[in-house]
C-alpha cells in the first residue's frame, strides 16, 4: 500500500500568490502525485489545482521544511 506524502508551499511571486489565495484557498498542504527526478507533480490539498514545482529552483514556489 501506497502511503499519501505532501510537501508544504509558499508563493514566490505575484501569480504564485494570486493562485494560492483563490485557487489553494490559502492552504500550503500539497499532496505529491508523482516525481520525476527534481520535479513533483502535486495537487492542491483543496482539490482544485494541479501543478508542477521543481524542486531544485521552482520559478513560482518555495518548498518549506
Amino acid at each position: 500500500m501506497k502511503s499519501n506524502q505532501f510537501v508544504y508551499i509558499k508563493p514566490k511571486n505575484s501569480e504564485a500568490k494570486e493562485v494560492f489565495q483563490y485557487d489553494m484557498r490559502g492552504l500550503h498542504s500539497c499532496k505529491i502525485l508523482e516525481r520525476n527526478g527534481s520535479d513533483l507533480f502535486v495537487k492542491s490539498i483543496a482539490g482544485d489545482y494541479f501543478f508542477q514545482i521543481d524542486t531544485d529552483n521552482d520559478k513560482n514556489w518555495e518548498l518549506l521544511k
